[in-house]
């Protein structure tokens, strides 16, 4: 009796196991760490994106043009996570998700003058959330890391292990490439590793 009684919960914790394990997604690595193959520059004439010691590095010309690096894949529902490393100069990027309507914050937000990392911008609405509890996760001068996980319209975003923020946009395409960016109208550099995205 006893043993029979032990069987049920035992099923129990071997499903709520096999279902966590089954919520996150086999990582895949994006960037070689050798050149930008299997990415594309917007606009074409690249003079912001090089590649060295397995790090991506972004930096504004004197014209203080912005870019972006686009994978040339495009992704449904997914996790993505990589480590930046914010530079010289007001630090305002971000991660953009299936299009540039949905954007995360990395660095100073030039609207708002102040550091909004891990929250989302959407045109026109501004940063609707923001990010909780980063000022004292973000590591201003080391690498941090940042995942977040998209699912139909809602993202949420975890900094150096920690969630910061959850949201549900609107009007989001069902698909689409990642990119990274470099702000326009600044002076700059940030760099980017490890760059993985694994499918849902």
């Amino acid at each position: 009796m006893k043993i029979k009684s032990i069987v049920p919960g035992l099923m129990i914790i071997f499903f709520l196991i096999n279902h966590s394990y089954a919520q996150e997604p086999k990582m895949k690595t994006i960037f070689n760490g050798k050149n930008l193959k299997g990415w594309t520059v917007e606009p074409e004439d690249n003079m912001w994106w090089t590649v060295e010691d397995g790090k991506i590095a972004a930096e504004n010309d004197p014209t203080k043009t912005g870019s972006i690096l686009w994978t040339k894949k495009k992704f449904g529902d997914f996790v993505f996570q990589m480590d930046f490393l914010m530079g010289t100069g007001t630090v305002d990027s971000g991660i953009f998700l299936r299009s540039e309507k949905d954007q995360i914050q990395i660095g100073i937000s030039g609207s708002l003058q102040r550091d909004m990392t891990g929250s989302p911008y959407i045109p026109g609405k501004s940063y609707p959330v923001e990010a909780e509890g980063v000022k004292d996760i973000l590591q201003l001068k080391s690498w941090n890391t940042m995942k977040v996980k998209l699912v139909d319209q809602t993202y949420t975003v975890w900094i150096n292990g920690e969630e910061v923020m959850t949201y549900t946009s609107e009007n989001m395409p069902d698909k689409g490439p990642i990119g990274l960016q470099l702000h326009p109208n600044n002076e700059m550099s940030i760099q980017f590793k490890n760059i993985q995205v694994g499918k849902l």
